[in-house]
């Protein structure tokens, strides 16, 4: 069940970390990892599709240490498509509360 619940979160919380700041894809792994257990594999492909949705762009940036790094910044409609995640979260775990007798 865990591991349904990180796959449902992990496009939510990938916005969220670029609604911070604009990052590259191994920067948003090592902020996931600890708490989502997210790898490199398991990056591109999300980050493929959230440009493919046209919530994020990217632009490349030289690096002193090696090639340029591809960076990832959350659109307007990104940010859009967060809020509503943000609220649908909060509704679904409300609601889960409930039923646990949780509920805040």
């Amino acid at each position: 069940m865990k591991t349904q619940l990180k796959k449902g979160a992990l496009e939510m919380c990938v916005l969220a970390i670029l609604a911070e700041q604009d990052c590259y894809a191994y920067n948003i792994v090592v902020q996931l990892a600890d708490g989502l257990d997210m790898s490199e594999g398991t990056i591109y492909p999300l980050m493929r599709r959230l440009k493919n949705e046209g919530w994020v762009s990217t632009y490349l940036v030289e690096s002193a240490s090696g090639p340029s790094r591809k960076y990832y910044k959350l659109e307007k409609s990104g940010r859009l498509e967060l809020q509503k995640m943000r609220a649908d979260w909060q509704e679904f775990t409300n609601e889960v509360n409930k039923i646990l007798g949780t509920s805040t």
